[in-house]
């Protein structure tokens, strides 16, 4: 197995298109095309990671967050970052990052924090938008089922939990238009004919690249008139945070006191209490002030992210109540469940959690 085949797999799980713009993700050190003798799946990589790495035999690290973030124009050890990056390439070792990609997740980061506060009815807090697509062709009427099919092999016709995401009688993706109309567009200028038909199916952005390697290489024509256009439309199922429901509402500070424990957080900052039960939680992973106001919105009655700065506290306005428990606590869980889907995705070799607290922050 290589490298590039154990990126293949995290990619089925989180698809580096849907990482944000700012980050930097994928394969940061290394050559995809060499095979795997381990891997060391981790939360950040440091130098302590690389030695555990050559130590358990492992040249393929699978780290959340990226080692290399802004762009580096030197290599000369200087900083933890230069210093990493040389050791990992004098030992032939390659790093792999998936961060903001697996925050976006329906199964991601934020998934993984409800499942530990045991929340109901999850749902995204902060849907991402430009995600479903939505490709039309014309194609004789003879080849049309073909074509249909070939889309819908790539992916195509199927978003989240739904696989007739058209309107058709027969199943996923639409024949759209009578078949007797003459639209004013057609392959090299001329008008498409009435032997002709319009396919039209919506797909994830992650998957253009298959879907249109279907279309070329079923359609008939040698050149191939198509459109694609970015919907409107929402995905419920990618996106940053979520929202869930406790089973039973709990008091403020029980409920504080509780995540402080699952979670083992140093502290817990908070805005004021409401002297409300809490019923309703959105979580966020990682650095989540951005997302506050879609809390609010969505009835949340306690937010539950990091990296909360001074006059974000404020901003609870006694609508909500803001817990900050630590950048490195809110995403510790991670690192095992990438080492339990991978575990099951492959098993020519090991797949080790790494033993290293990379926790830069400590309390007294």
């Amino acid at each position: 197995m290589t490298i590039q085949d154990v990126i293949d797999c995290l990619q089925d799980l989180a698809p580096l298109n849907y990482a944000e713009d700012f980050d930097n993700v994928g394969l940061l050190v290394g050559d995809n095309n060499k095979n795997v003798t381990g891997i060391l799946v981790t939360l950040d990589t440091i130098e302590a990671v690389i030695d555990e790495a050559i130590e358990n035999s492992c040249n393929l690290i699978v780290s959340f967050h990226p080692i290399i973030f802004k762009g580096l124009k030197k290599l000369t050890g200087k900083t933890y970052v230069e210093r990493v990056a040389i050791k990992a390439i004098q030992n032939d070792i390659a790093i792999f990052s998936i961060h903001t990609a697996l925050d976006n997740a329906y199964m991601g980061v934020n998934a993984i924090i409800c499942d530990k506060l045991n929340l109901k009815n999850k749902k995204i807090l902060l849907p991402q938008p430009g995600v479903i697509k939505k490709l039309q062709t014309y194609v004789p009427k003879e080849h049309a089922i073909a074509l249909r099919t070939a889309l819908f092999d790539a992916g195509a016709g199927s978003l989240g939990n739904y696989e007739s995401c058209s309107f058709n009688v027969e199943g996923k993706g639409t024949y759209m238009g009578n078949q007797n109309s003459n639209p004013s567009h057609g392959q090299k200028g001329q008008l498409h004919t009435e032997n002709e038909i319009a396919v039209s199916v919506v797909f994830k952005k992650h998957l253009q690249s298959k879907v249109l390697k279907a279309l070329f290489e079923t359609h008939p024509y040698e050149e191939v008139a198509y459109e694609i256009m970015v919907l409107d439309n929402t995905d419920a199922y990618t996106g940053m945070g979520m929202i869930g429901e406790l089973n039973d509402p709990m008091d403020e500070k029980e409920c504080l006191n509780w995540i402080k424990s699952t979670f083992n957080s140093g502290c817990i900052k908070h805005s004021k209490l409401r002297s409300k039960p809490i019923k309703k939680i959105a979580v966020l992973g990682g650095s989540g002030s951005f997302a506050i106001d879609a809390a609010k919105t969505n009835g949340a009655d306690l937010f539950v992210t990091a990296d909360l700065k001074y006059h974000d506290f404020f901003t609870a306005e006694n609508d909500i109540v803001l817990a900050d428990i630590g950048h490195s606590e809110s995403e510790q869980f991670t690192k095992s469940f990438l080492v339990d889907y991978l575990s099951k995705k492959i098993t020519s070799f090991a797949i080790i959690l790494s033993k290293t607290n990379t926790n830069p922050v400590k309390y007294l």
